[in-house]
């Protein structure tokens, strides 16, 4: 990872941070992008220590929002070039939130921001460029209705996040095929992290969530081995469209295998990011 530019969402705690921090010892210039600026902050001193020698930055946007998210994809466009795009950044609702834009807050921060950053970069990717999406076993439970992507006909917090974790997997495979020789894509699943993760859901979800992590979750180290596997292992070279866990290929569910879903939701994503 000498040299290369990394950049990723999602970067200042939990398994994002440690992915971070683990490329940044490797050589690997560190761009983020955070929410909050003082978690920011002190993320580039721990990047600082980890990887003194490169000059590791960052940028603050809220990733719910489209104008952010272009903000964003048109800040990072000025880089020379990028070896590894890690969209890391993601999140669970209790109670359904529509963003500005009229979309419901899971899509729109755990898959739209996803799919309008890396259309926007794909021009700045060096040849041998990864792609990695943070997707999860939830995608399993995930149903897709094209009708109601939105989830206006009644939300379910679980729901929308499982539906969220299956377009993850359907947006890497389509882009997968789309994207040109030499650069690849691949989703991963982290296991399930003791992390900030579901701590501001509130209500049932952040009451389970905060139980299950008490019993039986891995560390944010134990869950960010995929991810640094996946951004700098030359075992994983030229492999593209794929789903990892524990630092191999697993076959995902079904309905992340649809071709057609998948060319359907990138027709659909495209039109509502106006690119």
């Amino acid at each position: 990872m000498q040299g290369k530019t990394v950049v990723i969402t999602g970067a200042t705690s939990g398994i994002g941070e440690v992915a971070a921090l683990r490329l940044a010892e490797k050589g690997a210039r560190i761009l983020f992008v955070a929410r909050d600026a003082a978690r920011a902050a002190a993320t580039m001193e721990k990047l600082r220590r980890a990887g003194p020698l490169a000059a590791h930055a960052f940028h603050l946007a809220d990733l719910s929002r489209l104008a952010e998210m272009k903000r964003i994809g048109a800040l990072l466009a000025v880089e020379p070039r990028i070896d590894v795009l890690v969209n890391n950044a993601g999140a669970i609702f209790n109670r359904r939130r529509e963003t500005d834009d009229g979309l419901e807050m899971t899509f729109a921060l755990n898959h739209m921001a996803y799919f309008v950053v890396t259309t926007m970069l794909l021009g700045k990717l060096a040849r041998g460029a990864r792609i990695i999406s943070t997707a999860s076993g939830a995608h399993r439970r995930g149903t897709l209705d094209f009708d109601d992507l939105q989830s206006r006909q009644g939300y379910g917090g679980w729901r929308a996040y499982c539906r969220s974790k299956l377009c993850n997997i359907l947006f890497t495979r389509e882009l997968a095929r789309r994207i040109a020789s030499g650069v690849t894509a691949n989703a991963f699943h982290p296991g399930f992290v003791a992390t900030r993760f579901g701590d501001g859901s509130g209500g049932l979800i952040g009451g389970f969530v905060g139980a299950a992590k008490a019993v039986g979750a891995l560390s944010a180290e134990e869950g960010a081995k995929t991810l640094v596997h996946l951004a700098a292992s030359p075992q994983v070279e030229g492999i593209s469209g794929e789903y990892f866990y524990q630092c191999r290929p697993e076959v995902p569910a079904k309905a992340a295998r649809d071709d057609a879903a998948a060319r359907r939701l990138w027709d659909v994503s495209e039109r509502i990011a106006a690119l």
